[in-house]
């Protein structure tokens, strides 16, 4: 059976192998084999008796923790399982903290370490009660705006005539008259007084991904920081589209508005406060957002795009949030994002963990080379659609020519582009074949 999320092979034992015994202690427990390859093959133990006994009670003296460790035999060779149980409380190991992410082993630092500490302590980093914060940090313009909205949702009845502290209990943003963290970031006059990183930054850069041509900041509390980077975006950042219905002009942004309201609610109301701020990055044919703090436990990549169950960082600000009518409960975010991008005519986005984080990526190009990596192409392909769409078209002599190919081959790839990937539309007949782009 080779390697997986809980089980590991070493051939022989070191003690350094005790960061994978912490590992698997704090996350869902699992085996290591100690003896047998990366093959699963059993290459035996010359010391595995003195290692039955050395092996528990360095575990047990070093982590406070009690292991199963077996002595196995094939043929006449010996080798050693350790069984690692999961653990409700935090495991250390020489005071650092270990974990086994999917098929590696990870030591937790800096804001990695806490939320998992507050999340082993049965808390969040949203729930906890902000000892420096009273009621006269609350904005109560930014509550009169979520009550209004909230209004709109019908989601929070029972609120006539409550005072800011009475409803900031009843969303549970409070506790015994003193403020949570969610309250702040949600509500708070100056977040950033609290939480240093709690702002947004844009940048209009270069597709060289370095070169920046200008850049602002955005500060406040979530409610605001809403409407001001939508507001930031549209005077500075991105370029207004203009049509005419009937004898109407109309004015819409690059993006869909929609689509920049769902990315920016999601990295507010979801990201890792203990880590660095949102990022912004405008691009001529591209527009990516990250935030730190990568996808929940049970979310992955390929869930993303369909339907799934909520797992928020933060469950009281988002359930705040919910309530006051600005997000959905049922984890729809993303798909309101792609929905609105194919609705508006654009490329489908990209989402990945990136860097501790999560990246969002909007596309106006959907003929740009990372979307036609995406959809699949080779690089002749990809060659081919460049060329196109600078000339404007390419014949089948043209396509062996640029990528220097025999005719078979140039064949088949324009079949691909055209009749597999609906990239191409032929317009002849032939020798005389003409390949465009389909709009």
């Amino acid at each position: 059976m080779p390697e997986q999320q809980n089980i590991e092979y070493k051939s022989s034992w070191h003690d350094d192998y005790l960061k994978w015994v912490c590992g698997f202690a704090n996350a869902q427990g699992g085996k290591i084999y100690i003896g047998m390859n990366d093959a699963a093959t059993v290459v035996g133990l010359p010391d595995q008796k003195t290692l039955m006994e050395e092996i528990p009670n360095k575990i047990k003296n070093l982590m406070g923790i009690i292991v199963e460790v077996n002595l196995l035999q094939d043929d006449d060779k010996y080798y050693i399982e350790i069984v690692v149980q999961p653990y409700s409380v935090p495991i250390s190991l020489r005071g650092r903290y270990y974990y086994r992410s999917g098929s590696v082993k990870q030591e937790l630092t800096g804001a990695a370490l806490n939320e998992f500490l507050l999340k082993r302590a049965g808390h969040t980093w949203d729930d906890v009660i902000e000892t420096r914060a009273s009621f006269d940090d609350i904005d109560e313009r930014t509550i009169k705006i979520f009550l209004r909205k909230a209004e709109e949702a019908g989601r929070l009845p029972d609120i006539d005539g409550l005072s800011t502290p009475e409803l900031l209990e009843k969303l549970r943003l409070a506790e015994n008259g003193q403020l949570k963290r969610a309250a702040i970031v949600l509500f708070g006059k100056d977040p950033g007084r609290f939480y240093p990183n709690t702002f947004v930054k844009i940048g209009k850069f270069e597709d060289d991904d370095f070169t920046i041509r200008f850049q602002e900041t955005e500060e406040g509390n979530i409610i605001l920081l809403l409407d001001k980077v939508i507001r930031q975006l549209d005077h500075s950042f991105l370029i207004r589209n203009i049509s005419f219905v009937g004898m109407n002009r109309v004015e819409t942004l690059e993006y869909p508005v929609t689509a920049l309201r769902e990315m920016l609610l999601n990295s507010l109301i979801h990201r890792n406060y203990m880590g660095a701020p949102t990022q912004l990055r405008v691009y001529d044919k591209k527009l990516t957002l990250w935030n730190h703090g990568t996808l929940p436990e049970g979310i992955t990549l390929d869930r993303l795009a369909k339907s799934h169950s909520s797992y928020p960082r933060n469950p009281i600000l988002a359930d705040a949030c919910f309530k006051g009518g600005y997000i959905d409960s049922w984890g729809s975010g993303i798909m309101k994002i792609v929905d609105s991008c194919k609705l508006a005519g654009l490329p489908t986005p990209m989402f990945e963990e990136d860097g501790g984080g999560f990246i969002v990526r909007l596309f106006k190009d959907r003929f740009s080379e990372e979307q036609l990596q995406q959809l699949g192409l080779n690089e002749r392909q990809i060659k081919a659609v460049l060329y196109v769409k600078e000339k404007g078209k390419i014949t089948n002599s043209d396509y062996q020519t640029i990528n220097s190919i025999a005719k078979p081959t140039a064949t088949r790839d324009l079949s691909e582009l055209t009749e597999t990937y609906k990239v191409f539309k032929n317009t002849g007949f032939g020798a005389g074949s003409i390949y465009e782009l389909i709009p």
